[in-house]
């Protein structure tokens, strides 16, 4: 029964995936794209997206904001 259970909600899990979208998120602190300040992140949800914040759910269920005195450089790219 335990076994079934598992097989069920596994079946589920990969059914409800394909139906939803995910972005491959890259924020740079300044203007160049792939120095050493860029980070990466698999976002499945935005929460806010203004010109100096950024707040979104990581593929890890992590609530993520990031903050930008002088504003935020990012590229948002649908995977």
């Amino acid at each position: 029964m335990n076994t079934i259970k598992t097989t069920l909600i596994t079946f589920w899990t990969w059914l409800t995936g394909l139906f939803k979208t995910r972005y491959k998120l890259t924020v740079s602190y300044n203007a160049t794209y792939g120095d050493s300040d860029d980070q990466h992140f698999i976002v499945k949800k935005f929460y806010s997206k203004k010109e100096k914040f950024l707040s979104f759910k990581t593929e890890s269920d992590e609530v993520v904001e990031i903050r930008g005195a002088e504003g935020l450089n990012y590229k948002i790219e649908e995977v």
